[in-house]
């Protein structure tokens, strides 16, 4: 049997499709997104709706909650803020219809025939889980409580790789749409079974990174979702972290006093990158 898992799309149309063709050719027997659809490139709605028809299991990431709680009870305060632009632009474009799509998928995943392996976004626990190397396994039984399979694979830390834990494996399958591990080719893994065992094996595809970075511009997200946007953009061009770095740097901005509007502290953080 073969699952080909795909995540962390991130409104990238131009690297979903890339993975799509490539799985074509991969002879696999199912597809599974496993989570963040939406949100990051412009093409949220597109994405959306090209994951939708393939008729696959997609389970809910934490920004399809995000996009699917704003301007509800859920919402966190900041979020109605600029430097949730890019959520606030992905929700606009999706609408209500397929925001209610978005809360009501599943936040975990277990596909008919395919024993012994569980799909998630960050953990069983929560869809902002981050799982490393070097994560001690005392914080691990708490993110999978009740859960018995040995191979466990997710998305949410935009890198691939493979956590040994115990008799079992975590494997983080790699980012589609926002990869940021300095690889800028579209990520996923292929899930094989053979001999009654599991075997991860990571892919990357190039695609038209040229193309994604003009959709920035043409489709009028950076003018609309902001500066946050901007920091997208970055990500999507270098593959390297820019969102949490600059939100650490505005920080020490404002621990030592030195408040700038959210426009000017990005300017200020893009010449330091």
């Amino acid at each position: 049997m073969r699952i080909a898992i795909i995540a962390d799309i991130h409104g990238n149309l131009a690297a979903l499709e890339a993975v799509l063709a490539r799985i074509e050719t991969l002879s696999v027997d199912q597809i599974v997104v496993a989570g963040d659809v939406v949100v990051g490139s412009s093409d949220s709605l597109a994405c959306w709706e090209r994951v939708k028809a393939l008729g696959c299991p997609v389970l809910r990431g934490n920004h399809e909650r995000y996009v699917s709680d704003l301007g509800t009870e859920r919402a966190k305060p900041e979020w109605s803020t600029r430097q949730f632009g890019p959520v606030q632009f992905a929700a606009a474009q999706l609408g209500d219809s397929h925001r209610r799509e978005l809360a009501a998928l599943p936040a975990v995943v277990r596909v008919e025939g395919a024993e012994d392996l569980l799909i998630v976004h960050g953990s069983a626990r929560s869809d902002n889980d981050l799982v490393f190397p070097y994560t001690n396994e005392a914080e691990l039984a708490p993110m999978f409580p009740g859960v018995l399979e040995k191979w466990i694979v997710r998305g949410h830390n935009h890198y691939a790789g493979v956590r040994l834990w115990g008799g079992r494996r975590i494997v983080t399958c790699g980012a589609t749409g926002l990869p940021l591990d300095g690889t800028t080719q579209a990520q996923f893994v292929v899930m094989t079974r053979a001999g009654g065992e599991w075997r991860a094996e990571h892919q990357a595809v190039a695609y038209d990174v040229g193309a994604t970075l003009r959709r920035f511009r043409e489709s009028g997200y950076l003018e609309a979702a902001g500066p946050m946007a901007r920091l997208f953009m970055r990500e999507v061009e270098t593959a390297a972290f820019h969102i949490l770095p600059f939100q650490r740097f505005n920080a020490e901005l404002i621990r030592a006093g030195k408040v700038l509007s959210l426009d000017d502290a990005v300017d200020a953080f893009m010449r330091r990158a």
